[in-house]
């Protein structure tokens, strides 16, 4: 089944919205409005394709600049609300 989820995140770090789509638990297509250009284009790349729960482990708790948070941490609590969902 495929999910889409918009996400706002946290307001300390640069993007200001991340759309995804995720079907049968794997991450579809990611699409960062802000934040570092080639860091999140980067990002979307890699891990398109990907178990959720994957992202979720690999990027959860990366920080940026003493931010507690970051662009990829934010993806990874956007993936998690999907995941919390099944």
């Amino acid at each position: 089944m495929k999910k889409q989820i918009e996400f706002q995140p946290a307001a300390n770090v640069c993007s200001r919205h991340i759309s995804i789509t995720v079907e049968d638990g794997r991450v579809g297509e990611v699409r960062f409005t802000g934040g570092c250009a080639g860091n999140t284009l980067g990002i979307c790349k890699l891990v398109q394709g990907m178990p959720v729960e994957e992202v979720i482990g690999k990027l959860s708790g990366i920080d940026c600049k003493g931010k507690g948070t970051s662009c990829p941490d934010q993806l990874a609590r956007a993936l998690r609300g999907i995941s919390s969902e099944s």
